[in-house]
């Protein structure tokens, strides 16, 4: 049976296994309510706009057919949200014409009405979960051939354990904890993620664990493997690949267990180094399809092996590099060496040396608020002490940990010595740049009564502007989980509020007071912009929708042609926040060549901004705009924001 095959055939044990439904960029995580507290609050009768919830599954997929299906917005209101959105970046005469293509494409019994016809009958087929899904995933992830490292994985990189500094002490530890909410994904008691009192779709955690990608033509796919059959850890150190069972007799291996098979894995190991396995998946996802089958055809066991690193629970990358600063640290965790990674798995918890560590995601069938969660859960029990390790006494009959031996030929270490090259190339031209920004965070913002996202998009806008003297397309993720299968929409950050703005700020003939009025305007359209996306009434989602529901034979509507319609969805920013104190940084790079990924976190009383881009982008006086605008925005609205503090009688 082939591996997609497999893919297809392994949907009905998915849902046995997780007793769940199978298949399938976020303004904010979402504070997680423990589920004892939501049931006792609210019965799920109770819950305005869900269906009858399944009782008969856990916490975690409980709700997932009980939320509502993403909605078709209306023609109508697509356009006009589209036309709103584009007019900062036109002229007079290109939003004059572009108006046009808009009227004629959404004209009564025009082609605009036929293809929502098209796409409300696919959305309301009862077989359709989300008329998003398929499309979305194939063409944003699956049918994208560029390398996922750089382009689709991204990362969290760890605040230091102060009571762990050795490496293998603190990758056992995060081990530990991983595996105790893997316990709780796989048994369904996790609770949902919320927001407010509604819970979020979960139906992605089934490819958290025991998950992995594989490259294929013309469309990569994704395996989740039965986690009570596969309790093993992979674990990678000199690019030599190991594996070890972390369950014995029913139960968990207790810390110091772990500890020890990694730090016979570490003695194992040596100092020698194998030819780079995890390299060719750091290529181009074609350029992988055939590499990968050259490795399985140069030996026997091959294909074995490697399926023990993609059925195992995570990945552990023990890497001999030891980072220091938060920039060497955050690009250690984006792509590392690229050797010692399998960058395929969906999860990758990386420990350096130094004992710092970190985390790498795929991206393709999870986005970030799961993982972010994960990450969360690890730092903070750990950090809390809320985590049983078990006896501190290292048992005497721990099974040694297996070596991974594949077979090579002279074609794998031709494969091998050009996925290096390419990668080498490919991380030479990038830069990254971590601006941890000490001045304010969260605190301050909320004294100045703003939205801390809405806030910080604006400092993203206004170091842009200060950089490159425009404002240009800028995506923020806006996640739409609230629906069934729901993934990501697009807030589109530019406002023709956010332009005056931004150039009121630079011109010093304009006053404090229209400044922070101008401000306002700006903040309270990218409010109202990211409220219609998160109920899934953006403009992107829906216009993919339309020209996905063209026939083949059928010419392109005007609209769909302009230079226009490119340009507005040309992401010069791809930004998106996930927050968490125990993060020193989160980030992945551009989505277009002349473009920036900026990744950001809005703590308390701190900002965190990755910058990363092509050098010749310039990404380091980005970093140095974002404070500049950070700092600027602070004088300002403390004179014209903050309350003046009440006198003491």
């Amino acid at each position: 049976m082939s591996l997609r095959a497999l893919a297809s055939a392994s949907r009905p044990f998915l849902l046995n296994s997780f007793k769940s439904t199978l298949k399938p960029q976020q303004p904010k995580i979402i504070t997680n309510m423990l589920y004892r507290n939501y049931t006792a609050a609210t019965s799920p009768a109770s819950i305005p706009g869900l269906g009858q919830p399944d009782m008969t599954k856990g916490p975690l997929y409980r709700y997932d057919t009980a939320l509502p299906k993403l909605p078709v917005p209306t023609l109508a209101e697509t356009c006009a949200r589209y036309l709103k959105s584009v007019r900062p970046l036109l002229t007079d005469d290109e939003f004059a014409k572009t108006t046009a293509a808009v009227a004629e494409f959404q004209k009564s019994g025009g082609v605009g009405e036929e293809l929502q016809k098209r796409l409300l009958a696919k959305a309301n087929d009862p077989k359709t979960i989300n008329w998003l899904e398929d499309w979305w995933n194939d063409l944003a992830y699956f049918g994208y051939r560029d390398p996922v490292v750089i382009y689709v994985s991204y990362f969290y990189a760890y605040k230091d354990d102060r009571l762990r500094k050795k490496p293998t002490q603190r990758a056992a530890a995060i081990i530990q904890a991983a595996m105790d909410f893997r316990r709780q994904v796989v048994d369904e008691s996790l609770a949902p993620e919320m927001v407010k009192k509604t819970p979020l779709d979960s139906s992605t955690y089934k490819y958290m664990f025991n998950a992995c990608r594989y490259p294929a033509k013309p469309s990569d796919f994704e395996l989740a493997f039965d986690p009570a059959q596969n309790n093993h850890v992979a674990v990678v150190r000199h690019n030599q690949f190991f594996v070890f069972d972390l369950v014995k007799d029913g139960k968990v291996l207790s810390t110091a267990d772990i500890e020890a098979q990694l730090d016979a894995i570490v003695k194992q190991a040596g100092d020698r180094k194998d030819p780079a396995i995890g390299a060719l998946t750091s290529d181009n996802r074609d350029i992988w399809t055939e590499a990968r089958k050259t490795l399985i055809n140069a030996g026997s066991q091959n294909e074995e092996l490697l399926r023990k690193i993609e059925s195992s629970v995570f990945l552990l990358c023990l890497d001999d590099s030891s980072p220091v600063t938060r920039d060497e640290v955050s690009r250690a965790c984006w792509h590392g060496d690229g050797r010692n990674r399998f960058f395929d798995k969906a999860l990758q918890f990386i420990v350096f040396e130094n004992g710092k560590a970190g985390f790498m995601g795929e991206h393709s069938t999870m986005d970030g608020t799961p993982t972010c969660r994960l990450n969360d859960y690890v730092c903070t029990t750990l950090a809390q002490g809320k985590i049983d390790h078990g006896s501190a006494t290292v048992s005497s009959n721990l099974p040694a940990p297996q070596k991974l031996n594949f077979a090579f030929n002279n074609a794998v270490h031709k494969a091998i010595e050009t996925s290096e090259k390419n990668f080498e190339e490919l991380i030479g031209k990038h830069g990254l740049y971590v601006q941890n920004y000490e001045g304010y965070g969260k605190g301050l913002i909320k004294k100045f009564k703003c939205s801390p996202d809405a806030y910080v998009q604006m400092i993203i806008q206004l170091a842009y502007f200060k950089m490159h003297g425009v404002s240009r397309p800028t995506y923020e993720s806006a996640q739409v989980r609230k629906f069934q299968h729901g993934r990501t929409e697009t807030c589109r950050t530019v406002s023709t509020d956010s332009v005056a703005w931004v150039k009121a700020m630079e011109d010093p003939h304009v006053s404090a007071a229209e400044k922070t009025a101008l401000f306002k305007k700006a903040l309270s359209s990218h409010v109202e912009y990211m409220g219609n996306a998160v109920e899934g009434k953006g403009v992107d989602r829906h216009l993919l929708g339309l020209r996905l529901s063209l026939k083949s034979h059928e010419s392109k509507p005007e609209m769909f042609t302009q230079e226009v319609f490119s340009r507005s969805s040309h992401w010069n920013l791809s930004t998106s926040q996930l927050s968490g104190e125990h993060f020193d940084g989160y980030g992945w790079g551009e989505v277009v060549p002349d473009g920036y990924g900026v990744a950001y976190m809005v703590n308390e009383n701190n900002l965190s901004f990755n910058v990363a881009s092509m050098k010749e982008m310039r990404p380091e006086r980005l970093h140095h705009y974002l404070k500049e605008s950070a700092s600027e925005m602070r004088a300002l609205f403390e004179q014209t924001l903050l309350e003046a503090p009440k006198s003491k009688l």
